[in-house]
């Protein structure tokens, strides 16, 4: 059963990180997938860490280049080489995220429920924060998922499904889904948010899932500071740093 459900993660200089992710995916209490890293051009030891991996991990695992930088490129890439490969529904979450343990099973029963996009919920990592930090995170989304719902361009004609907050990290479709509503926009940055709307205009069949969970990491809060992450959530930019601080 291994090859009907793909994790996709996309990776960039994530050599400090991704082993933690990997132990994550490793302690699901549903390891029935096939692991495919994308790895965008890393100059540090990603890859390396993968292959390590690979050799002790529970499930397949595949490690694909994809030279185009933007995490937009390596996400569609990735889904693409998996829906080749004969994958039927399809999970993403990032290198510097912690899927918990029964993410991979929520992804599976929403899909199999009849869902064709599942959006999860994503809090804090406990690693890189106390509770102020991972406060501050949780409000910031909850602000984000309510400025989503009220904009005008979130709203009006064209639209199937309401709008849901939708983090890139954590989601899974099913590939004809995917395919249907023309795949994970390459560019540009927030392709996350163009990829939902996409997914809106094809389907009424977009569900949340709270059992479906990440924690994510709030290194963009180190990046850019209080004001600009705000921003940035808040789709008024991020000032002068670069909008993919991965």
């Amino acid at each position: 059963m291994s090859g009907r459900l793909w994790v996709v993660v996309p990776a960039f200089n994530e050599a400090a990180r991704i082993p933690a992710t990997l132990r994550a995916l490793a302690a699901q209490t549903d390891t029935a997938f096939t692991l495919l890293v994308v790895d965008n051009g890393s100059a540090d030891t990603t890859v390396e860490a993968v292959r390590a991996f690979a050799d002790r991990a529970p499930f397949p695992v595949h490690v694909l280049t994809e030279p185009e930088k933007g995490v937009g490129c390596a996400v569609d890439t990735g889904f693409r080489h998996a829906i080749a490969a004969g994958a039927e529904l399809i999970a993403r979450t990032d290198a510097d995220c912690l899927p918990r343990p029964g993410w991979v099973a929520a992804a599976r029963a929403a899909l199999d429920g009849g869902a064709g996009m599942v959006c999860g919920r994503i809090t804090a990592r406990r690693d890189e924060h106390g509770p102020a930090g991972r406060a501050f995170f949780a409000g910031l989304v909850g602000l984000a998922a309510l400025f989503g719902r009220l904009r005008p361009a979130h709203r009006g004609g064209g639209y199937l499904a309401p709008y849901r907050m939708h983090a890139g990290n954590n989601m899974a479709i099913t590939a004809e889904l995917y395919q249907a509503c023309g795949g994970m926009p390459r560019r540009p940055s927030p392709t996350d948010r163009l990829f939902l709307n996409r997914v809106r205009r094809t389907t009424t069949s977009v569900v949340h899932s709270r059992t479906m969970v990440v924690e994510n990491s709030t290194r963009r809060i180190r990046a850019y500071g209080v004001v600009r992450t705000a921003k940035w959530y808040l789709d008024r930019g991020s000032g002068v740093l670069d909008p993919d601080p991965r």
